[in-house]
């Protein structure tokens, strides 16, 4: 976490209480945005007092910038973790679209406020934090097309930063299928009212969508 957005008696305390207020606050600004959280409401929530919060954070955007700051090194070691390894292209993209399905049903409010990142005010500061994220993405999905091309796995007509950039968008709009009221309405228009019951067609389907795009014939 970055040091910039919290002072140094936050630091100090013990781990399970940092992640209780961190998840706290987790939960404020994904239901009600930055301008309408409630630090107070965060603070009684933790389980700590309101003075404590302002001796851990200068202000509310402090906080949300340790939160934000938060997710993304959550989710970008979730990513690292579910790509890298030994498995062949395919298998590797299939392990994401079955941890994304598992992980945004775990974390739906991490989930939502990813999702509120660009709609923020703050958008600019926040990109500075979710930008080394999307770095890590960009350059983990572009190196595994590069390195399934040179292995024949992958066909040599396609770009691979723009293919990156395509697969990370099925990605992210899953992603939010999973927890965003929205995503998941229109995910069960396109689909069936029944979409949320069939995980494993859902990965089925996709991944021959992803196939025929990728892969030789």
């Amino acid at each position: 976490m970055n040091i910039d957005y919290f002072k140094d008696t936050f630091k100090k305390l013990p781990e399970e209480k940092r992640k209780k207020i961190l998840d706290t606050a987790i939960v404020e600004f994904a239901e009600r945005g930055f301008d309408s959280a409630n630090i107070n409401s965060i603070a009684m929530n933790a389980g700590v007092s309101v003075g404590s919060m302002y001796k851990y954070f200068d202000n509310k955007e402090d906080l949300f910038l340790s939160v934000i700051h938060y997710c993304v090194v959550t989710l970008k070691t979730i990513l690292y973790n579910v790509i890298q390894g030994e498995d062949a292209f395919d298998l590797r993209i299939e392990k994401i679209i079955k941890a994304i399905q598992t992980y945004s049903r775990e974390n739906v409010h991490l989930t939502k406020l990813y999702n509120e990142m660009a709609t923020e005010s703050r958008s600019n500061l926040v990109w500075k934090i979710v930008s080394d994220m999307e770095n890590t993405a960009a350059e983990l999905y572009t190196s595994n097309i590069k390195e399934a091309q040179e292995a024949g796995l992958v066909r040599t007509d396609i770009n691979a930063n723009y293919f990156s950039f395509f697969l990370d968008n099925l990605f992210i709009s899953l992603q939010f299928s999973y927890a965003c009221e929205y995503y998941k309405e229109r995910m069960k228009l396109f689909i069936g009212e029944d979409v949320f019951d069939n995980d494993e067609l859902v990965v089925q389907q996709l991944m021959k969508f992803i196939k025929g795009a990728f892969f030789n014939h």
